[in-house]
């Protein structure tokens, strides 16, 4: 039978790439749905309004999850088996043709970003092939990006966007060079701020960060914030920004802000689903609910991180911390 689960506002119900062995129906509260747009790649947030049901693609289909799914607000839904949801629709056609009408709502949008695409071709061939350097770049495709931007300053040396291209190329050949193809923190690709990876500000992030994690070990959180902040905010370079993003939480965390870390990290693991700091923010996360009394939502985490075999010390933190809740 189908059961009731309680979600708190801020939990992820499920993350992008997690198995999909379950089906939701909304009952109370708000969820959001939070996935990446087919033409730039951007975070896209659909609501769920009470009555809908999602995660029924992944779970019929049999393939991890598209996306996250984030609670709102103190939300309530029921929990199917993929066999309880089959036996539930095929006795009720009013579910049926809801999903009907969901499917047909995510094939208009889909079909209106591919026409959006298509269009594209119309503008100068120029900027279409900065465009596509461009989206390689912030999906971390990065040796896609060195090959179209190399191909736009070999055909467009004097292009209007060849200054631009150029300082993109070599933050794919840094990226690519560091991380590899789909790996390492976000890449912000911006005509507002150097994409370019400068040795100099690039020294000078890393000693105002390991300034700042002299200033934790001391105690000094919230000093340590305001430093981990002004990184971040910065952006001269993805690897210490996203070290920053995940020290900013955890000082939020060390001055008893549970809530707002709690919070914040949802939001940066939405935003980064592989964030070079997975693990240790998922293990924050769980502390955060602990802490606030949370305790079905602090196993729901902590296991989560056992399923993903992490290193010896922090499984052996998470181990105490299930037998501390008698799980």
């Amino acid at each position: 039978m189908p059961k009731p689960a309680q979600f708190r506002s801020g939990s992820l119900i499920y993350f992008q790439g997690d198995p999909a062995d379950k089906i939701y129906i909304l009952q109370t509260g708000k969820i959001s749905l939070v996935y990446q747009d087919l033409e730039i790649g951007t975070d896209v947030r659909d609501p769920v309004q009470p009555g809908e049901f999602f995660g029924v693609k992944s779970a019929l289909g049999r393939y991890p999850r598209e996306e996250n799914a984030v609670a709102l607000s103190d939300t309530t839904v029921m929990v199917f088996t993929v066999p309880e949801f089959e036996n539930v629709a095929m006795a009720n056609s009013r579910i049926i043709l809801k999903m009907l009408k969901v499917f047909s709502n995510q094939m208009r949008r889909v079909h209106k970003q591919v026409s959006k695409v298509m269009a594209k071709e119309e503008s100068p061939p120029a900027d279409g092939l900065f465009n596509v350097g461009e989206f390689y770049l912030k999906n971390k495709r990065y040796s896609h990006a060195k090959h179209v931007f190399s191909r736009y300053l070999t055909f467009y040396p004097s292009g209007k966007n060849a200054a631009q291209a150029a300082k993109n190329l070599e933050t794919a050949e840094d990226a690519f060079s560091r991380y590899g193809d789909g790996k390492g923190p976000g890449v912000a690709v911006s005509k507002s701020v150097p994409a370019s990876l400068g040795k100099q500000d690039s020294e000078k992030t890393a000693k105002s960060y390991y300034d700042a994690v002299s200033l934790v070990s001391q105690g000094r959180y919230q000093e340590a914030f305001m430093s981990f902040k002004l990184i971040v905010d910065s952006n001269v370079d993805p690897e210490w920004t996203a070290k920053a993003s995940f020290e900013i939480g955890r000082c939020m965390f060390l001055m008893n802000k549970f809530e707002d870390s709690l919070v914040y990290f949802t939001n940066m693991l939405t935003k980064f689903p592989k964030h070079p700091e997975l693990v240790e923010t998922m293990y924050i996360i769980g502390q955060c609910n602990e802490k606030i009394g949370r305790k079905d939502q602090a196993i729901a985490f902590y296991k989560k991180i056992v399923s993903m075999n992490p290193d010896d010390v922090i499984l052996e933190k998470v181990k105490r911390a299930l037998n501390t809740l008698g799980a």
